[in-house]
């Protein structure tokens, strides 16, 4: 197995410990949620620096319902414990993989410049 279950024990500690955390929100009956594991398991073995989890919204609703889960699957990108991405819907193998080069390459000193930007805007 790629990739960890997150529960509301370890969920902030999992983004907060690691430098990219790529989360795939699923549940049991969902027929998307089960043809992107397949992808979502073979992006993860592919890229074993990053931290590949799952988190079971039947199971786990109360961080379904903290991070705003309307729909699933959802998809969610952390790097050094920003959120860059939540994005509901699944993503083909190619796409999923350009998706985790663009983090990879981000420089996060400039994504916090512009968030602290953003917030002095409002």
């Amino acid at each position: 197995m790629a990739y960890i279950d997150l529960t509301t024990k370890n969920f902030s500690e999992t983004l907060d410990t690691n430098e990219i955390v790529i989360i795939d929100f699923w549940a049991e009956w969902c027929g998307p949620c089960k043809q992107f594991a397949p992808i979502f398991e073979k992006v993860a073995e592919d890229n074993p620096d990053i931290v590949f989890a799952k988190v079971n919204t039947e199971e786990q609703q109360a961080v379904a319902t903290q991070y705003g889960i309307r729909s699933i699957p959802t998809l969610m990108v952390s790097r050094d414990g920003i959120i860059l991405l939540n994005q509901a819907g699944m993503l083909p193998e190619e796409a999923f993989s350009k998706l985790i080069d663009h983090v990879k390459e981000l420089d996060m000193d400039k994504v916090r410049e512009e968030m602290a930007k953003a917030e002095d805007d409002e």
